[in-house]
């Protein structure tokens, strides 16, 4: 049976595990990168979070770990129950299980995020992305410094891109779009700060694009551990300045791999425990 690993937030409860019984001796953020060296050889960790709980509760601290793989999930699970890992108690981990009644929708993974499950999955020479289009779409006006004339927007920074994301093994191109605006205060607004604003609002741009190219793309994990990738289109329309200039420009192609089916942060009151029933305190 194959799994399927989208570009989204881990938000199904297979891909979380629940981890209680740690020991209150270190500080929570000593205990965390403890736990990111004991779970992380299972598979790629989204997160991992320490809860403090009330003084009137069990020692100790628990935690939650979410990982992009569900398989990942139940291997770290069956590993890690009942072992000491870094401390003298035997730590409990229980798979996660989300209540039927609540759904929320999937996250899109931000460009870091969707870079680092690439990197993971096709390794970091596995694939690559390419800048179609990079507009500025800003309303300019011509304003004097000094004693020259320059381009400065009206009201804001706005910029459009267009990119692709490449996969060369599987013959693959995702096309992403982005379009991201920075309001500007012209009374305050020196060059030098214009110059930064416009350089992090191109940046913004690209980064939204790229996240908007991974989110078509689904990775298919087969049992033999083989990796293929399914290319989904996306049926939005992005309704901004130049995409009439895109039509026909993009060609998309990828592996036939359409026989599989489809398939932030999440409230811990939303989970339950396989075999045995475990809440958490009420949080303020």
């Amino acid at each position: 049976m194959a799994e399927l690993v989208p570009f989204a937030v881990p938000s199904e409860g297979d891909r979380t595990l629940l981890v209680w019984e740690l020991s209150s001796g270190p500080t929570a953020e000593a205990l965390r990168r403890s736990l990111f060296t004991a779970f992380s050889r299972f598979g790629l960790l989204y997160s991992v979070r320490v809860l403090p709980i009330a003084a009137a509760a069990q020692p100790g601290f628990p935690a939650v770990l979410q990982f992009s793989s569900a398989s990942a999930a139940r291997r770290a699970r069956k590993a890690c129950d009942g072992k000491r890992l870094f401390q003298t108690p035997p730590a409990k981990v229980r798979l996660g299980t989300r209540h039927k009644a609540v759904q929320h929708q999937a996250l899109p993974l931000n460009s870091s995020q969707c870079q680092e499950l690439a990197n993971y999955y096709f390794g970091f020479n596995g694939w690559s992305k390419r800048i179609i289009k990079l507009q500025e779409l800003s309303d300019l006006e011509e304003r004097k410094n000094g004693d020259t004339m320059v381009p400065f927007p009206k009201q804001s920074l706005k910029f459009f891109c267009a990119l692709e994301v490449v996969l060369p093994s599987y013959d693959c191109r995702s096309p992403g779009t982005g379009l991201v605006e920075e309001p500007v205060n012209k009374m305050e607004e020196g060059p030098l700060s214009f110059l930064m604003k416009r350089k992090t609002a191109q940046k913004l741009a690209v980064q939204k694009a790229l996240s908007n190219a991974f989110q078509k793309l689904l990775i298919v994990v087969l049992e033999s551990g083989k990796i293929a990738v399914e290319y989904r289109p996306s049926e939005e329309i992005v309704d901004v300045k130049g995409e009439e200039e895109l039509r026909g420009l993009i060609q998309v192609s990828c592996s036939p791999w359409k026989q599989y089916g489809q398939e932030e942060n999440e409230y811990l009151s939303d989970f339950s425990l396989e075999e045995e029933e475990f809440r958490l305190p009420e949080l303020d």
